[in-house]
């Protein structure tokens, strides 16, 4: 009876050990792989000054109105803000800017007209009741540009890391517990 208990405590300890370098090997490679994805945007973004944002105006223009090579397809929102003491555009977000200079907020369904001429009213709506918010300037770069919402915040950056932290947390704490019961099963076999 004794032999068959050791041996299943023997086999309970190594798939207990197991699972904790699995998980210590799967947070590794998610921290790499977070390291190498979202850290850089983090580290690119220089959005990183919160200032206050006054609405000047809103324009809504159509493809139509709008100049250059790229003529979009969709309704897109024009906005001028005073931020900083000077006057800006302002961009729903980073990504935004990059996507069309000419458009402050693009809508999300682009495949229908009139639904996406709904959203940019509505988003228009919203900067007339709340004509000043917050926003981010970048404050190194002499810019006449500011965004509404950043992708990259240090917000995305701690809920990216807290779940590897967590899988790395608990798979050496199930490693120390299997180490410290072999530990006191020798001690108590030296009795």
């Amino acid at each position: 009876m004794g032999k068959k208990l050791v041996m299943a405590q023997k086999r309970g300890e190594t798939r207990a050990l197991c699972l904790g370098v699995t998980m210590v090997v799967c947070a590794a490679i998610t921290y790499y792989i977070l390291g190498t994805t979202v850290l850089p945007l983090y580290q690119k973004s220089v959005w990183t000054q919160e200032s206050t944002c006054h609405l000047i105006e809103t324009n809504i223009k159509d493809h139509d109105e709008l100049e250059g090579k790229k003529v979009p397809q969709y309704p897109c929102l024009w906005v001028n803000v005073s931020a900083v003491g000077r006057w800006a555009v302002l961009y729903h977000t980073e990504d935004t800017r990059d996507q069309n200079q000419q458009c402050s907020y693009i809508p999300g369904n682009l495949d229908n007209y009139q639904m996406a001429l709904a959203d940019v009213e509505k988003v228009r709506g919203n900067f007339h009741e709340h004509q000043t918010f917050y926003c981010f300037s970048a404050p190194q770069v002499n810019e006449t540009t500011v965004v509404y919402r950043r992708l990259y915040g240090p917000q995305v950056l701690l809920f990216s890391f807290f779940w590897p932290t967590f899988l790395l947390t608990g798979g050496l704490l199930i490693i120390a517990m299997v180490k410290l019961n072999r530990s006191l099963s020798i001690l108590a076999a030296q009795r």
